[in-house]
């Protein structure tokens, strides 16, 4: 029948290719658009780049310059009111709701002026992919038509939804408001399950805002990043180069002496040197603590638990009134929790030599050693260990 298209598929076929040509879509933009383009921290083959720019031109209308500045600009001045699309600041529902609304009104100028560098400025960009940026998705539409029918026009619908509701909606906000945290950054980032096989390794964005310059996105061994599968496949084929995927931080077994690379080492790697921390210190010696608290603290525990790990610049005042409550009645809970802090400020001194802050780090050593903290002691032998280079 001609209102069946030149396939003529089954409704099952129908939907099997809708998600087929989505998932396209998404793979050019985790790929493609995010670690390509924007975090500079995969290298595609100008062929395989060229493709998914022309798929996302037929099916999105996006920009790269546009969604690369975007993008940029959300990490730099993530959760302020600069950050384009935060829903801690805007609000979830306007996010999720609204996100492509809000990557149209964040492509100013001076943003794309700032944070556009190092995008394609070619012939065809300039004359097709920007200057008729939305001849892409019509001739998607007619595409469609032509090949499935009438029922060209609601796979077209759901092409164009795709990317605004699972990217800019689902990452851009729910990312940002529920799920479970590897890494204390600095941001509210979360990532939102542990397998990131349907939106292309975005659902794990604590791990990437965590390490924005990796292209892998997963950290734990029970974490599946699809799109990292993609880049091995097509690196198999010389399509692909990651440029960098973990830190260059090494533990050797036996090693007690701190040198310059030590400090390097342990900075690299950093906010999993502080997951270690939480669980080689601050929850066994919170454990032991436990019966020594107040009765009227008890129940809050599992809250002071977390507080105790939390990065300082996203506790609320309430919270932070709850902590201290704590704190104040047992030393040996203050004691780890400043010597938390006092880690963390040892990487986040500017302007001062390596030298210095490899004193700075033999001092905390020293502190936790004699501390009489077991936990700590134990820790401080762990840190050490550290290198540069692999034993």
């Amino acid at each position: 029948m001609w209102y069946n298209g030149l396939l003529d598929l089954t409704p099952l076929q129908l939907v099997l290719v809708m998600l087929g040509m989505t998932h396209v879509t998404i793979i050019s933009v985790t790929l493609y658009l995010h670690r390509h383009s924007a975090h500079n921290s995969l290298d595609l083959h100008p062929a395989l780049a060229h493709f998914f720019r022309f798929w996302l031109w037929l099916t999105t209308s996006i920009v790269t310059k546009e969604w690369t500045a975007i993008h940029r600009k959300h990490h730099a001045t993530c959760e302020t009111e600069n950050d384009p699309h935060s829903p801690v600041v805007k609000g979830l529902k306007k996010v999720v709701l609204e996100g492509a609304e809000l990557y149209a009104e964040a492509a100013t100028p001076e943003t794309l002026e700032r944070y556009g560098q190092r995008t394609p400025q070619d012939w065809v960009e300039r004359n097709v992919y920007t200057g008729h940026k939305n001849l892409g998705i019509v001739l998607m539409a007619i595409i469609n038509l032509a090949l499935f029918g009438v029922h060209g026009i609601w796979i077209w619908a759901v092409q164009m939804m795709w990317i605004p509701v699972w990217a800019a909606g689902i990452v851009n906000g729910i990312g940002h408001y529920f799920g479970y945290r590897n890494f204390e950054c600095a941001d509210n980032a979360r990532n939102i399950v542990p397998w990131a096989l349907f939106i292309g390794g975005e659902e794990l964005h604590n791990n990437h805002h965590t390490y924005p310059n990796s292209s892998k996105l997963s950290r734990r061994w029970y974490e599946v990043d699809i799109g990292w599968g993609y880049i091995r496949m097509f690196q198999l084929f010389g399509l692909a180069k990651p440029k960098g995927y973990r830190p260059i931080a090494h533990s050797v077994p036996g090693k007690q002496e701190m040198d310059v690379e030590t400090v390097q080492a342990i900075a690299n790697n950093r906010f999993a040197i502080m997951r270690q921390y939480r669980k080689r210190v601050m929850e066994p010696v919170l454990r032991q603590q436990k019966t020594l608290l107040e009765e009227e603290i008890k129940p809050r525990y599992r809250k002071v638990r977390m507080l105790l790990s939390r990065e300082v610049t996203l506790i609320q005042p309430t919270e932070k009134e709850q902590l201290e409550s704590v704190l104040e009645t047992n030393p040996v809970l203050r004691q780890i929790y400043e010597k938390s802090h006092e880690l963390q400020a040892i990487w986040r001194r500017r302007g001062v030599k390596p030298q210095e802050k490899l004193q700075a780090l033999m001092d905390w050593c020293r502190d936790a050693e004699a501390s009489g903290i077991r936990y700590l002691e134990e820790f401080s032998a762990h840190l050490k260990s550290y290198a540069l280079r692999p034993a």
